[in-house]
C-alpha cells in the first residue's frame, strides 16, 4: 500500500513538471525565439526528504575543502548551478507556472466519482445499509456558462422483514449560462488570461534577473582582481620603501644622511606595511563573499585567474556607439522590464471592464434534463421517460457595495499604473542618460590616469637616481613613490569601473548578449532598427574642459 503511495507522488510529480516545463518552453519559444534547458532539480530533489540531515550542511563546511583554479568561465557555470538566489528565482517562474496550469484546469472538464455507505435505522424499524455512488464530468465554458452530466446511483438492503432490493439510478445533464453578470470571455476567462501574462512576465523578469546576475559575477570577479593588483602594488610598495629605509640607514651611517630623514623613511615604511596587511584582509574577506556567492562552501581555496585582467588592460575601452535618443528608443523597445510596466498598464484598462460587469443583474438561463430507473435488473433508460426544465434566474443588483468598490479600486489602480509607467520610463530615460556620461567620464579619467602613471613612474626613477646620488630629500622620494601606487591602482579601477559601466548600460538598453566567447569584453551594439550616434572619438587627457558657467548653462 505504501508503495502504491510512493508511486502515485512520483507520478504526480512527473505529470507537474511536464506541464510547467512544456508551458514554460512554449512561451520561452513565443518571447525569444528559442527555448533554454530549465529544470529546478538539485542533487537533492530525488532523494526522500527524510533521508537529507542538516549535518550533511554542516559536514560541507567543516575544515578544508580542497583548493580550485577558478576562471571566470567556470565562475559562471558554478554560480548558475549553485547560487540561492538563482534557484530561488527558477522556482518562483516554475510556480507561477505551476499556477497557470490550475487555472487552465478551470476550464477543462473535470471528471468527478463519489461512493458512500452507511447504517440508517429508524424507531421501530428494521436496521438497513444505505449506499450511493456517482460519476460524471463538469466543465467551465469561456462564456461563463457551466454543463455537467451526472450518472447516480441510490440503493437501500433490508436485513430483515421484506427481501426486496429498490435500487434507483439517474442520468442527468445540466446546463447553465449568465446572461448579464458573469457572462463573456473577457470576463469569465480574466483570470485564466491573467495568469497566462504572469508567465510571460516572469520569464522576461527571469531572463533580465539572468542578465544582471551574469553581470554581477562578471562584475565581482574582475573587482576581485582589482583587489589582488592593490594587494601587489602595496607589497611592492612596502618592499621598495623598506629598501629605502635601508639605503638612508646606510647613508646615515655614512653621515650623508641625518637621522631625522632615516625615521621618516622607516615610519613610511610602517605605513606601508599596514597598508599591505590591510588589503590582503580586504581582498579575503571579499573572496569569502564570492565563495557564497557560488555556493562553495568557506574553507573551499580559490585562485583566481589573473590573465583575466591582462585580456582587459588589454582590450582597453571599447567606445559605445550611440546616442542618448538611440539608446532610450532602445530600452523601450527591448528591456524586459519596461516592456513588463507597459503590458501591466494594460491589464488595469482590462481590469476596470471585468470589475464593471460585476454591477450588472445577475440573469441566468438554468436548463436541465434526466432519466430516471427503478429496476432490480438495471433495465436500459427508457428515453421517453424523462424530465427536463428550463428558465431564467434573476438577482436584482439591490446590493452591490462591495462590488461598487472594487469598481472604485480598479479605477484608481488603473491611475496608479498609468503613473508607475511614466515612472519607469523616466527612470529609464535617466538611467540612459547617465549611464552615457559615466562612460564618458570614464573615458576622461582612464585619459588622466594613464598619463599619470606615466608622470608617476618617471618621477620614481628620477627620485631613485637623485637619492642614491645624495642629491634629493627623502621627501620628494616618498611622495613619489606613494604617488605611483595610488596612479597604479587608480588605472586598474578605472579600467573595472568602464567594463561595469559598460555591461550595466547594455542592461539598460536591452542590448546586453550572454553568449559567446568572452562576451563581456566582445562588441555589442544596439538592437536593430536603432540608428547608432556616428563613431565618437577616444577621450584625451589633454582635452579642454568646460569652465563652470557654460555647465551650468549660465
Amino acid at each position: 500500500m505504501v508503495f502504491a503511495a510512493g508511486c502515485s507522488r512520483e507520478r504526480y510529480h512527473a505529470q507537474a513538471d511536464k506541464d510547467v516545463y512544456g508551458i514554460l518552453g512554449r512561451k520561452q519559444q513565443l518571447l525569444f525565439g528559442q527555448t533554454n534547458a530549465f529544470t529546478i532539480d538539485t542533487a537533492e530533489s530525488k532523494r526522500d526528504p527524510k533521508d537529507v540531515r542538516w549535518e550533511e550542511l554542516l559536514g560541507e563546511r567543516k575544515g578544508g575543502a580542497g583548493r580550485k583554479v577558478l576562471t571566470l568561465d567556470d565562475a559562471l557555470k558554478i554560480a548558475v548551478e549553485h547560487n540561492r538566489q538563482y534557484q530561488f528565482r527558477k522556482e518562483t517562474l516554475y510556480l507561477a507556472a505551476l499556477t497557470l496550469t490550475g487555472e487552465r484546469h478551470e476550464f477543462a472538464k473535470r471528471p468527478f466519482a463519489s461512493l458512500g455507505t452507511g447504517i440508517a435505522r429508524d424507531s421501530g424499524k428494521d436496521g438497513s445499509v444505505e449506499g450511493s455512488g456517482s460519476i460524471g464530468f463538469s466543465q467551465l465554458l469561456q462564456s461563463g456558462g457551466t454543463i455537467s452530466a451526472t450518472l447516480a446511483n441510490d440503493m437501500l438492503r433490508y436485513f430483515t422483514g421484506d427481501p426486496r432490493r429498490s435500487v434507483t439510478t439517474v442520468m442527468s445533464l445540466n446546463f447553465t449560462q449568465p446572461l448579464l453578470r458573469g457572462s463573456g470571455a473577457d470576463v469569465v476567462a480574466e483570470t485564466l488570461r491573467q495568469a497566462e501574462r504572469e508567465v510571460i512576465y516572469d520569464l522576461r523578469t527571469f531572463a533580465l534577473f539572468q542578465q544582471t546576475f551574469a553581470t554581477d559575477v562578471v562584475t565581482t570577479y574582475y573587482r576581485l582582481l582589482q583587489r589582488k593588483d592593490t594587494v601587489r602594488n602595496a607589497y611592492n610598495n612596502y618592499v621598495k620603501l623598506q629598501k629605502t629605509r635601508e639605503l638612508l640607514d646606510a647613508q646615515w651611517r655614512g653621515e650623508r644622511r641625518s637621522k631625522f630623514e632615516v625615521d621618516q623613511a622607516h615610519q613610511e615604511e610602517l605605513k606601508g606595511k599596514s597598508a599591505y596587511i590591510s588589503s590582503v584582509e580586504a581582498y579575503q574577506t571579499a573572496l569569502d563573499q564570492f565563495k557564497i556567492t557560488l555556493g562553495f562552501p568557506l574553507g573551499v581555496e580559490l585562485a583566481l585567474d589573473d590573465a583575466v585582467l591582462e585580456d582587459l588592460k588589454r582590450a582597453g575601452l571599447p567606445l559605445v556607439e550611440t546616442s542618448e535618443a538611440a539608446s532610450f528608443a532602445a530600452a523601450v523597445d527591448n528591456k524586459l522590464d519596461i516592456l513588463n510596466e507597459i503590458d501591466r498598464f494594460e491589464d488595469s484598462k482590462r481590469k476596470i471592464a471585468v470589475a464593471a460587469n460585476l454591477l450588472k443583474a445577475n440573469l441566468t438561463f438554468v436548463s436541465g434534463v434526466s432519466l430516471a430507473n427503478d429496476s432490480v435488473n438495471y433495465s436500459k433508460f427508457d428515453v421517453s421517460q424523462y424530465s427536463a426544465n428550463a428558465g431564467l434566474q434573476l438577482d436584482l443588483p439591490f446590493d452591490r457595495l462591495l462590488q461598487r468598490n472594487a469598481y472604485r479600486a480598479t479605477l484608481i489602480g488603473f491611475e496608479r499604473s498609468l503613473r508607475s509607467l511614466a515612472l519607469t520610463l523616466d527612470a529609464a530615460r535617466d538611467s540612459v542618460r547617465q549611464g552615457l556620461r559615466n562612460l564618458e567620464q570614464l573615458q576622461q579619467t582612464y585619459a588622466i590616469q594613464t598619463n599619470a602613471l606615466q608622470l608617476a613612474n618617471s618621477r620614481v626613477d628620477v627620485s631613485d637616481y637623485l637619492l642614491q646620488a645624495g642629491k634629493a630629500q627623502i621627501r620628494d622620494k616618498l611622495e613619489a613613490q606613494s604617488a605611483q601606487v595610488l596612479a597604479q591602482n587608480a588605472v586598474t579601477q578605472v579600467l573595472v569601473d568602464y567594463l561595469v559601466a559598460r555591461l550595466k548600460f547594455l542592461v539598460d538598453v536591452g542590448a546586453l548578449r550572454t553568449q559567446g566567447e568572452k562576451w563581456w569584453l566582445a562588441p555589442q551594439s544596439l538592437p536593430a532598427g536603432v540608428t547608432p550616434q556616428p563613431k565618437r572619438q577616444q577621450a584625451d587627457s589633454d582635452a579642454v574642459v568646460e569652465p563652470p558657467e557654460k555647465v551650468f548653462g549660465n
